[in-house]
């Protein structure tokens, strides 16, 4: 991605790969689709905080991040981008990935960058995994039995009661238990 990743997506240096494996499940191909996303993504809002920023909630944020790629790549969708479902409803994907990256990127902490700052980390939700669900459930937090969106909210109203500037802070702890 030289002379940056930046630069290597705003220029569409992407158009260059293949369809090689770069790992596992992930390929050239499915490179080419998040460089052409972010970069129409950038060019429409300027960066991807500014995206997010732009929905009134986190689910809305992902739904319209998830959309946007979608349109940059002709309507296609990615397994790689997972669903929340619609705006308004509970049912959908846990968003695991998405959610653990907003957590990366909003929180400011010792394992997080906190480079955005137009996102609140009392908005942000739990990224949810078999560990997270598991350790919550031993604990009460969670009663739900699937590892689902409203399994997410759940668990992240149940963490805001305990703090509601910061609820997610509580994920690495979860996790390891």
């Amino acid at each position: 991605m030289e002379p940056g990743p930046a630069a290597f997506v705003m220029a569409g240096n992407y158009r260059k790969l293949k369809g090689r494996c770069i790992h596992r499940t992930f390929f050239e191909n499915d490179l080419k689709y998040f460089c052409k996303g972010f970069k129409s993504c950038y060019d429409q809002y300027g960066s991807l905080e500014k995206l997010f920023a732009a929905a009134p909630d986190i689910w809305q944020g992902i739904a319209l991040f998830r959309e946007e790629m979608a349109a940059a790549n002709g309507g296609r969708y990615t397994k790689h981008i997972a669903n929340p479902g619609k705006p308004d409803s509970a049912a959908g994907s846990a968003c695991k990935r998405i959610n653990l990256a907003l957590r990366w990127l909003v929180r400011k902490g010792p394992v997080d960058l906190g480079v955005w700052k137009s996102i609140s980390p009392s908005s942000l939700y739990i990224p949810l995994d078999v560990h997270v669900a598991r350790s919550a459930r031993r604990l009460g937090l969670l009663q739900r039995k699937s590892n689902d969106k409203k399994a997410v909210i759940e668990l992240s109203q149940k963490l805001r009661e305990l703090c509601p500037d910061d609820p997610v802070k509580y994920d690495f702890v979860l996790f390891g238990m």
